[in-house]
């Protein structure tokens, strides 16, 4: 499009009929700086005013910088230096910054927001105190009571039907969390620190046989006389009373107080102190597993434990399951375990879900009746601003149909009303304890502006060395409450401008995320409609279809649905939307399945999967978070050298585990059609903050974008997982019986597969082979397959091929040979669904073929990443005689003394010592640890530490003398005839060390032995390899394994994706350099 072009596809015929987004035009610079010179006008005032006000503070003081002093070529040179480095980094920061502003990220900030942020920078005032900020404190008073406002909280004190509201300004919806934890425990332990007070002898034990409250059950009592149970259960409201009614029944004070209760509060004593003194059980917080990672964070800082933080599985939709809600309170009231609060998110940060407010209100009503009591916290970070879509007047069971305002034009973009059942969660958040907002979310303000709001204010006092104040008069300090001291009062006064100048009203901001609203159902419609059964590869929203959610449904119906959702919405302007509902019945306009479509509040989750060339869906769920990895890095940020200016659209990702989210994940996969597994699923997503890109179907072109990056990309997963004829090498170990370990790779379906063979040579070229190893015995000889081959072709006919040998330090050195495949010794897939969960926590597993002269081993490959591990003829000794005929059945070998889940990832190659593949040991035995050595018959020892055996006990392990130490676990090894793993010793430390020095000390190195055992494989022909280190067979017997000279490590070639874009070596801190170099 040429400069200064007219965006004709996003404007439609006369536009100028829709006021309101008329007026929601003004509130930005706009995607093209088309509102720039507006913004200049205003910021010329501002440094208009700046100037007046410093020439008019005392002017007779007369100028300190001088014209002749601007003159001089020093402040000259210094001034132009700075315009340059400016000019630079303003340059620099245009062309790598994230464009947030463009329909193409979804994102914006509003001009007045900007421009209070930068009109009260230049003063920078700090919120800490009154005295350092007078405008920007009464600027966050006021911000506090607008957000009270909106949330329907009480914020006239002289209304005594309801407690009086309070609000301020944070840093971010994190500290926000924070202070709400930190609030929430010292309400709770608030009561157990005045019962102190009231024992006898301490200041208030007059009033122990006088002082009653009533319990959460509302049972009148004497304040002494409450269990610990009740004290730890009693209604917010009632404990926050407290003080009050002593000083009006008893006339204390609360200068008399405090003093009494610096003695006793938490804040003073510490959790544990009240903890021990009323014998408590950890305090729980409750939310939903999907909750933002500032919660177990905050409760980490809180002394709390984030173990504490209880997660509470989600329904499908993400939302807190109530069922699992109340079994956790049942559990908690049954155990006596006391719960400081549960947690209701307003908009998770990752799905847009809103948890039902107004049942969980509910549930703590019927919870109180029995006995249990707690804070109800709103995480509204994300929703908080969407209250501002509630009309005043609005009630649960109001129908709420936003007016589309469209005039006679053909262009505009309507309001959209929220879900019924998400405006009576909004509505709800007036009855909760405390919310959590960001101004810096769905409030368009810039970074950093949080916020945090009490339906009683005096919760505030609680996170002071104050008790709650007696009375409700006006505060003009704010920066005694919270967690932080010193913050900008630029964010409160941006906060309050754009609150003032939209209006936290229908109107106002209601209107503003009303459009922003239908943005968002008509990408979650692109979304929802992006593929067919023709498709490349598959997209599925996180937010079921309405078709999907009925009993009946089938791939049919919602194939059905998916075009209705193209013919009605997608392929149609606005207005024709609009239109076109007028003469449909209710049940089958398109403005009511769009209202069906997508998240509670604004973000668009989905995921992708692909296709193969006969119309197969991948099954594969690793496959498919890799197909979503490469979508995400052409449209996303990851790398210093990506232009931000080249993305075309702009996605986020995050993932679903089933730690977190469970049966939802499971529903999920399923709709995607991939295989149940354990690995997390990678998710997609869309933040949808703009009101621009429907009118004129810029969403369109949004959704082309998407579906032709992710075909692109779908063509070069689907040659990842497509088997095809292809070069393959093999280790190979022995010379009277040959086998061929096949070197795997995990990112290559041809190659996804762990594969061993005995084979054999033609006569003359066995010959040869059989010399050149005698010659080199330690240098791994590798066999390449000729030509490109059907690796599975030959192995299942036990066929032939054309090889040749080569050495990674030679070359090849042996060509045209003929192999014979004889027999399969182990075959096994390493897609995905067929790894481990983890890796072997006791052990280190291989297979172990051969015969009694040639004792052969390879690792087992559990799960990824993972290392090749290979030795050949190694020195088996059993401590029982095993008789020849064990080397016919399937044997799995493993490494006892060494654990392999703590060495993973193992290091790589340069650092291990790895010379070409080839392992050669360190000429030292010395070791920096001080650990034993236990020599058990090679060259090498392996470290250990004493561990209990198998019954748990140490038996004489802690011998001082080291003799004793080495026959006493020799001896516990050999004595253990269990068919589970041996436990009694662990490698400390894998000895890894820097490639410049010689050799290696890795564990895995020629001439070192290991306790192990042999087992059969649990079942060779099971395509797991759980058979084989989980799950293995009866037990052979046990011995010390030592390996031979010829010992084989890669830690990386098994890892390495060809596919994968090489990054140049480049960093963003060039850039900087440049502006430095500007001051030079």
């Amino acid at each position: 499009m040429a400069k200064n072009a007219t965006n004709t596809a996003c404007i439609s015929a006369d536009p100028y009929q829709d006021v309101s987004h008329q007026v929601i035009s003004s509130y930005f610079i706009g995607p093209q700086a088309e509102n720039l010179s507006y913004f200049e006008d205003n910021v010329h005032i501002i440094l208009e005013e700046l100037g007046k006000a410093r020439q008019n503070y005392f002017p007779e003081d007369g100028k300190f910088i001088s014209e002749e002093v601007q003159k001089t070529p020093a402040f000259v040179d210094s001034m132009n230096k700075l315009k340059r480095a400016v000019r630079k980094a303003s340059h620099i920061m245009g062309k790598n910054s994230i464009p947030f502003w463009s329909p193409r990220y979804e994102a914006h900030m509003y001009m007045a927001s900007l421009l209070g942020y930068f009109m009260t920078m230049l003063y920078n005032p700090n919120n800490v105190a009154i005295e350092a900020s007078p405008l920007s404190t009464m600027a966050e008073i006021e911000v506090g009571e607008q957000l009270c406002e909106l949330f329907g909280y009480n914020i006239d004190p002289d209304n005594t039907d309801a407690p009086t509201g309070w609000g301020h300004v944070t840093c971010d919806g994190t500290v926000a969390n924070l202070e709400s934890i930190w609030v929430a425990r010292n309400l709770k332990f608030y009561p157990l620190s005045l019962r102190l007070a009231f024992d006898e002898g301490e200041a208030l034990d007059f009033l122990s046989d006088i002082f009653c409250v009533e319990n959460c059950q509302g049972v009148r009592k004497l304040f002494s006389k409450l269990t610990t149970w009740e004290l730890l259960n009693l209604r917010p409201s009632i404990i926050l009373d407290l003080p009050d009614r002593l000083y009006q029944e008893h006339g204390i004070s609360n200068d008399f107080l405090s003093t009494v209760m610096n003695k006793f509060t938490i804040q003073s004593t510490g959790k544990d102190v009240l903890e021990r003194k009323f014998d408590i059980k950890p305090c729980q917080y409750m939310l939903a597993t999907t909750r933002h990672y500032s919660w177990p964070k905050g409760a980490a800082i809180a002394g709390l434990g984030s173990d504490n933080v209880i997660g509470i599985p989600v329904d499908m939709g993400a939302r807190v399951d109530l069922k699992e809600l109340e079994k956790m309170l049942r559990q908690s009231l049954n155990d006596e375990q006391p719960v400081l609060a549960v947690v209701g998110i307003i908009g998770s940060t990752e799905e847009g879900a809103v948890d039902p407010l107004c049942r969980i209100l509910a549930l703590r009503k019927k919870f109180q009746v029995e006995g249990l009591s707690f804070i109800v916290h709103a995480d509204a970070a994300w929703g908080g601003y969407f209250c501002s879509m509630l009309p005043r007047d609005y009630h649960p069971g109001a129908v709420l149909n936003l007016p589309t305002d469209m005039g006679e034009a053909d262009g505009f973009v309507p309001d959209a009303s929220l879900r019924v059942q998400t405006q009576e969660d909004l509505y709800a958040l007036r009855y909760a304890d405390s919310i959590t907002i960001d101004p810096h979310k769905a409030g368009y303000i810039p970074y950093p502006a949080g916020g945090l709001c009490y339906r009683d204010g005096r919760m505030r006092f609680l996170v002071t060395w104050t008790s709650p104040y007696l009375s409700r008069g006006s505060v003009t300090s704010i920066g005694i409450y919270g967690v932080e001291g010193s913050k900008p009062g630029a964010s409160a006064v941006s906060t309050w401008l754009s609150n003032k100048t939209i209006g936290l009203t229908q109107e106002g901001y209601g209107s503003l995320l009303g459009e922003v609203t239908w943005t968002c159902t008509r990408l979650s419609a692109e979304w929802a409609a992006l593929t067919d059964t023709k498709s490349s590869f598959i997209c599925v929203p996180f937010n079921m279809l309405p078709s999907e959610l009925k009993q009946d449904a089938t791939d049919e119906t919602i194939e059905a649905e998916k075009n209705r959702i193209r013919e009605e919405i997608v392929c149609k302007t606005n207005a024709q939307i609009i239109e076109e509902d007028i003469n449909r019945p209710e049940d089958a306009k398109a403005m009511k399945l769009m209202r069906e479509l997508g998240s509670d509040l604004n973000i668009n989750a989905f995921s992708l999967n692909f296709r193969y060339e006969n119309g197969q869906p991948n099954d594969d769920i690793e496959e498919a978070n890799y197909l979503m990895q490469r979508v995400v890095e052409k449209l996303s940020v990851d790398s210093p050298m990506d232009n931000p200016t080249k993305i075309p659209l702009y996605l986020t990702s995050t993932e679903f585990s089933d730690e977190l989210y469970g049966e939802c994940k499971k529903n999920f996969v399923g709709r995607l059609k991939l295989e149940q597994s354990t690995q997390d699923l990678m998710v997609l997503r869309n933040v949808v903050m703009s009101p621009f890109p429907t009118d004129g179907q810029f969403t369109n072109k949004l959704a082309k974008i998407l579906y032709d990056t992710v075909e692109k990309e779908t063509e070069i997963v689907r040659k990842r997982n497509t088997l095809a004829p292809d070069f393959h090498n093999f280790l190979i170990q022995g010379t009277e019986s040959i086998y061929l370990i096949h070197f795997p790779m995990f990112h290559v379906a041809n190659h996804r597969q762990q594969l061993i063979v005995s084979a054999d040579f033609d006569q003359t070229s066995k010959e040869n082979y059989a010399a050149m190893k005698s010659s080199y015995p330690s240098e791994p000889m590798i066999l390449v397959t000729q030509n490109k081959t059907m690796l599975k072709d030959v192995v299942e006919s036990n066929g032939t091929f054309k090889g040749q040998i080569m050495t990674k330090e030679s070359g090849i050195i042996l060509r045209d040979i003929d192999v014979t495949i004889q027999q399969t010794v182990v075959s096994r897939p390493l897609n995905s669904k067929y790894r481990l969960d983890s890796y072997p926590s006791d052990f280190v597993p291989f297979y172990v073929y051969g015969n009694e002269e040639e004792v052969n081993i390879d690792h087992v490959i559990t799960r990824a990443p993972n290392s090749q591990l290979s030795a050949e003829k190694c020195k088996l000794e059993f401590y029982d005689a095993i008789g020849p005929d064990i080397w016919n059945k399937p044997l799995v070998l493993l490494i006892e003394d060494v654990r392999e889940a703590p060495m993973q990832p193992m290091p790589p190659n340069a650092e291990i010592g790895n010379k070409n593949g080839a392992i050669i040991a360190h000429v030292s035995n010395s070791s920096p640890y001080s650990t034993q050595k236990l020599p058990v018959g090679g060259s090498d020892a392996v470290e250990v530490l004493p561990h209990p055996n198998q019954d748990g006990r140490h038996d004489s392990y802690h011998n001082s003398e080291t003799g004793d130490f080495v026959n006493s676990y020799l001896g516990a090894h050999k004595e253990d005839k269990s068919a589970k793993p041996h436990k009694a010793a662990r490698v400390v430390n894998s000895g890894t060390l820097s490639g410049a020095v010689e050799g290696s000390n890795f564990f895995f190195r020629p001439g070192v032995s290991f306790q192990v055992g042999v087992w059969e494989d649990g079942n060779r022909s099971g395509e797991s390899s759980k058979y084989a280190s989980s799950e293995l067979g009866p037990l052979i017997g046990r011995g010390t394994l030592t390996l031979g000279d010829n010992v084989y490590v890669d830690t990386e070639a098994i890892n390495f994706d060809p596919f994968k874009k090489v990054e140049k070596v480049s960093e963003w801190r060039h850039e900087f350099d440049q502006i430095g170099k500007e001051l030079e």
